[in-house]
């Protein structure tokens, strides 16, 4: 029991100090003295920082993709051999991040600020555990294309890529919709969130034309560069505007 406590205090830490800081920029050093263990328990119980790091993702990444996988057996269950509800499957998606933010008490919110932390760091050891973290993806992608059985495979895919991004910037970000709307819009009803996000994305999924349809842009190709002074005052009021 010792020992798990040991493992399950060394977790904790690594976790938070992940979540709050990049991974170069956390030592092993710093993460005993938050977990007041040694350095020879982390080199027991892991071997080495990368390998911390890949334990303190899939302690939790795994509860987080079975609720997930759960949610939709569910909707796959109950409806038989009909289409999938499209806004359903996107709910068993999107939501299940979403509602960890939400309960601090169990610990959850600091692994997703882990994950948010993961993919802004950029390090290759942070990607390369997301990159890898794309079996839940491959479950859910059937399940779309029972929804939107007329939708291409590759707008399948180009759909979720996108709604994923939305739930992403969503988790990283969330705070700077509070600038944006100058409080108009509430942080912290996340039910209210979830069905913004849900319906957002099937919206997406179900109404956006297919490539061939959409115009090819040729705004600012043709337009004459700016002369140093133009666009010095346009520098100027972009970042009073700011």
């Amino acid at each position: 029991m010792a020992g798990t406590d040991t493992k399950e205090r060394i977790l904790d830490a690594a976790e938070r100090l992940f979540a709050e800081h990049t991974y170069a920029g956390v030592s092993l050093r710093t993460i005993t003295a938050e977990a007041n263990v040694n350095l020879a328990a982390v080199n027991y119980h892991f071997g080495s920082k990368d390998a911390l790091l890949q334990a303190v993702f899939h302690r939790r990444a795994r509860d987080l993709n079975r609720e997930r996988v759960a949610l939709l057996a569910e909707i796959e269950a109950k409806s038989g051999d009909r289409p999938l509800p499209l806004e359903e499957v996107l709910y068993a998606l999107l939501a299940p991040p979403m509602r960890w933010m939400s309960d601090p008490g169990r610990g959850l919110s600091v692994f997703v600020q882990f994950l948010a932390r993961c993919r802004a760091d950029g390090t290759p050891e942070m990607k390369a555990l997301l990159d890898r973290d794309v079996r839940h993806l491959h479950r859910f992608v059937p399940a779309l294309q029972r929804a939107l059985p007329d939708l291409a495979a590759e707008e399948i895919y180009w759909r979720l890529h996108f709604s994923l991004g939305m739930m992403h910037y969503t988790i990283t970000d969330l705070s700077r919709l509070e600038a944006i709307s100058q409080g108009v819009c509430d942080l912290e009803d996340y039910d209210a969130l979830i069905r913004r996000m849900v319906a957002f994305a099937a919206a997406g999924f179900r109404n956006a034309p297919p490539l061939h349809q959409i115009p090819v842009f040729t705004l600012g190709q043709n337009a004459p560069a700016a002369s140093p002074r133009a666009q010095a005052e346009e520098d100027e009021a972009v970042e009073a505007a700011s």
